[in-house]
């Protein structure tokens, strides 16, 4: 395909272009054709000598598409190093207010009414800044206080936009570099728009709240804010004021006062409920969205990005966590082959050894040394370096470990994910059966049987009437006797006149000692008339072997 050369997307390829020089993949650019079209001279020959840590800082100022594009490529272990997942992992999305005044214009246009009438109070500082909206303090007329987040004004049309002007770069890159082959971008790059798109219309974060709400209610430690709906639509989002602060700020001391392994654990249960049980997980519990209140329990905020599971999936997952948890290395890389897709040149030997190797360097690990969420970026890393595919699941769950990884060693240093896992395997197990025999499901697999059931006794008395007449034929998928029969007939022919040919040449040889007064060519006449016969022979079954065989080989593809 060929770019597009609208003014607006230029810029962006320009933009992406001058990325991939300065931090070392200039290689994409040169591939492309485009280097001297994107790039001036100063960008290509200074290009690649970038640290890690300014990736952030790039990103940042080339907005926020860039900047949630940077939360993705920081669960991409396959793409980058080390240095640059840790580096994209702290990115922070915080970027200047917008003005009270558009504030109000956009919810007095969203909710219909003016500000006074919907609100007793409503703060004009934000508490919270970011690149898709900012968040209001507010309290209802019913006395209710409340958050209001309001989206950036002009901020879909300016992601829309960048998200073409990406997924072109994406397909082009896909199709002309061996790298995006390799990478699959457009996949990437689909992901991100169908995560940034959801986070764009607030009543779907609203929808969230409830669910997550409802799912995560047995856990007395977990507080999930509830959403006003009549206060809420696509650009507004109105929910319960939690009060509190951000994990991250906890000092040394208020930790001691905490029953911190208790939050840790309830935290990571809750996360591991989402997953493997519900199906249903928020898939973005950085430090900045967890939150302690002042009753010392575990607040979690910005529910716009989530992630949806299929049983199979789970199950798979659940297999996972417990193979890596108890050391089983071959057991780990079977359920991970079972996840996703072999491409044409899928090493499973090589894929098999590195796995194997890096669940027995887990085992026993604790968060001090090692990340549950480093574990499964890893394996994604060993899958892409075999040329396996993982499905986009896997990555959101990357980032969901990853990023609860450091909420909970924030809380607890000592905490072991991997015992959590073990004493809660069977619990979550129960939870999967009993979720699969809800309503919804017994009424279906009744249904099945009803089917069965009604038609049961026909099906026996076409049996019963088939076997009374000496019409039941059993038909068995097996060898073909008599194609079997025909090719050893044919492989018996051949070698026979095989045979017949040797000796013709073998007499012929022995008669050319025998003087006679009949000679062919000054040669003697009998012997030279088998050599003839012979080499016919011959000829001739060399060309039934190469046409008649190769005709039946095409019918047999038919």
């Amino acid at each position: 395909m060929n770019l597009s050369l609208k003014p607006e997307h230029l810029k962006r390829y320009k933009d992406i272009a001058w990325l991939f020089m300065k931090y070392g993949r200039s290689d994409l650019v040169q591939q492309t054709g485009l280097a001297a079209t994107l790039l001036d001279d100063n960008q290509i020959t200074t290009g690649g000598t970038a640290k890690a840590g300014e990736l952030a800082d790039d990103l940042e100022r080339l907005g926020p598409t860039f900047i949630k594009l940077g939360q993705l490529l920081s669960t991409r272990a396959d793409l980058l190093p080390p240095p640059y997942l840790e580096a994209l992992a702290r990115l922070q999305d915080k970027v200047e207010p917008f003005s009270f005044a558009e504030v109000e214009q956009i919810v007095t246009t969203e909710l219909g009414v003016r500000l006074s009438k919907a609100f007793a109070q409503f703060e004009a500082t934000p508490i919270a800044s970011a690149s898709l909206g900012q968040v209001h303090r507010a309290e209802l007329r019913a006395g209710r206080p409340v958050v209001v987040k309001v989206q950036r004004p002009g901020i879909r049309e300016i992601i829309v936009a960048d998200l073409d002007a990406l997924g072109e770069l994406a397909a082009f890159l896909d199709e002309h570099t061996e790298t995006g082959r390799r990478y699959d971008f457009t996949i990437m790059l689909g992901e991100l728009r169908k995560s940034l798109l959801r986070e764009l219309d607030y009543r779907e974060e609203a929808a969230n709240l409830v669910t997550l709400g409802e799912s995560l209610s047995e856990f007395e430690l977990i507080v999930v804010p509830s959403p006003v709906a009549d206060y809420t639509t696509s650009r507004v989002l109105t929910m319960d004021y939690v009060r509190g602060k951000k994990v991250t700020s906890l000092s040394p001391l208020a930790r001691i006062e905490l029953n911190s392994w208790e939050l840790a654990q309830q935290l990571f249960r809750a996360y591991l409920q989402q997953m493997l049980v519900d199906g249903f997980f928020h898939a973005d519990p950085h430090p900045g969205n967890v939150f302690l209140t002042t009753d010392q329990r575990i607040a979690l905020l910005d529910i716009g990005m989530v992630a949806r599971l299929t049983a199979s999936f789970q199950d798979n997952m659940l297999r996972l966590l417990l193979a890596i948890s108890e050391g089983r290395g071959d057991e780990a890389a079977e359920v991970t082959i079972r996840m996703g897709e072999r491409k044409l040149n899928f090493d499973e030997t090589k894929f098999r050894r590195e796995i194997g190797d890096l669940v027995v360097r887990h085992t026993g690990a604790n968060l001090q040394q090692i990340d549950a969420g480093q574990v499964v970026l890893q394996i994604q890393r060993i899958s892409a370096e075999s040329d396996f595919r993982l499905p986009p699941e896997f990555t959101m769950i990357a980032k969901t470990l990853l990023n609860l990884d450091q909420v909970v060693y924030t809380l607890a240093p000592d905490f072991d994910p991997n015992a959590t896992i073990r004493r809660y395997a069977t619990e979550m197990m129960q939870q999967r059966i009993l979720k699969s025999l809800a309503p919804g499901n017994v009424m279906s697999s009744l249904i099945d049987l009803k089917d069965f059931l009604e038609k049961l006794p026909v099906r026996i008395n076409k049996i019963l009437d088939a076997i009374a007449n000496d019409e039941l034929k059993l038909q068995v998928d097996a060898i073909d006797e008599r194609i079997l029969l025909e090719g050893l007939q044919k492989v018996a022919n051949r070698i026979t006149l095989g045979l017949v040919i040797a000796a013709m040449i073998v007499g012929a040889a022995m008669l050319m000692r025998i003087e006679t007064t009949f000679k062919i060519f000054g040669y003697p006449g009998l012997a030279m008339i088998f050599f003839l016969l012979a080499a016919l022979a011959a000829i001739w079954l060399g060309i039934v072997i190469i046409f008649y065989d190769k005709q039946a080989k095409d019918e047999s593809k038919k």
